[in-house]
């Protein structure tokens, strides 16, 4: 039996998709608008027109009215029709063209042009086993992975995350050793270097290039002579370490509970596990529908966390929402008597484990 159809619903179920595509049309726009320079030309300039701004970068002065307009129909860009004229309000220039600011994402926008670029690659793996290491996609990926989370770190990892830790705060001051697992691009490795100079940090990542970018984003930094960077995975490092940190990377793993086995193991005694996870509920049902994250985290996880770990050994699948319920168990089950959330933020849950 077919059933009945209301239009009504239907009509909003359209414009659903219109706004879902408009939101897709408008990320590509603000990824353009980073990698050509155009927000920072705007940034503090006060109102130009889309001739000036397409001059004083370099760009195709019809293209960037279009963008421009785009852009002001989307409400990221103020528009002056007495004028002609176009202009970045303070606050959009927090997000948009200020890369010191906490609030910045533009450059994170490179993490959805991998996900769109590798989709070919990404089907395939929903046609066969599943599995899709990181190191196979497109390095927008490696990019856009260190510019959604760094400046998060930037402004949250050493004055309130470090802090909530029972006496961590006060080891890394005195000097301590430190490892982060998963390290990528090195964005915590050089907060933490920064923050606790008389500590020495280690970054472990299994991806090489990451390891090379990371050395690099150290010296930038000039924190090369207290941190090292090596090409590990979670279960191959060595070493006595008061904290081990897992940033945003442990849900990514094939095997977790091997990963946190081997970090209870690399322990010093007294030491501490900082574990850093995306924010999920615990009630899958009500994760789905009272998690404004939801929708971009799972969709992540199809795409890019969950072929990853599916491509390794034991391919464990954990998922970008596994939730603080799952993640205790994984904890639990590797030795740890101590486990608890010490903060969150609408993006992460942050979470203390101990032998």
């Amino acid at each position: 039996m077919t059933a009945t159809m209301d239009t009504t619903k239907l009509d909003q179920f359209v414009g659903q998709m219109v706004g879902n595509m408009t939101g897709a049309a408008v990320c590509a726009g603000v990824w353009l608008g980073d990698s050509l320079g155009l927000y920072r030309a705007l940034a503090d300039a006060g109102p130009q027109s889309s001739d000036v701004l397409g001059s004083s970068t370099g760009c195709n002065g019809r293209l960037v009215r279009e963008w421009l307009d785009g852009q002001a129909a989307a409400g990221l860009i103020e528009y002056d029709p007495a004028t002609d004229t176009y202009e970045l309000s303070p606050e959009a220039t927090a997000v948009l063209a200020d890369e010191t600011s906490p609030a910045f994402v533009a450059r994170g926008m490179n993490t959805l042009a991998a996900m769109f670029i590798d989709l070919a690659a990404v089907e395939e793996a929903f046609r066969s086993d599943g599995a899709m290491s990181w190191g196979d996609h497109h390095p927008c990926l490696f990019d856009g992975t260190e510019w959604f989370f760094r400046n998060g770190y930037r402004a949250m990892l050493t004055t309130e995350w470090i802090p909530a830790l029972d006496g961590v705060d006060e080891k890394l001051t005195a000097g301590a050793r430190v490892a982060d697992i998963g390290c990528g691009h090195g964005a915590s490795s050089v907060v933490l270097a920064e923050a606790y100079p008389a500590s020495e940090v280690h970054g472990f990542d299994l991806h090489a290039p990451s390891v090379q970018v990371a050395e690099a984003r150290a010296a930038e930094a000039g924190v090369s002579n207290r941190t090292t960077f090596t090409a590990a995975d979670a279960r191959g490092y060595r070493g006595l370490f008061d904290l081990i940190c897992f940033f945003d990377c442990l849900h990514d793993m094939g095997d977790p509970l091997g990963a946190a086995r081997h970090a209870r193991e690399q322990l010093a005694p007294g030491g501490t596990v900082l574990l850093v996870e995306p924010f999920a509920l615990d009630d899958r049902t009500e994760n789905l529908t009272e998690n404004p994250m939801a929708a971009l985290l799972y969709h992540a996880s199809s795409t890019l966390c969950t072929p990853n770990s599916l491509s390794q050994e034991v391919g464990c699948g954990l998922g970008a929402q596994a939730g603080e319920v799952r993640l205790r168990e994984v904890f639990t089950q590797a030795g740890y008597s101590t486990f608890r959330r010490v903060a969150q933020t609408p993006l992460n849950l942050i979470l203390e484990a101990k032998p």
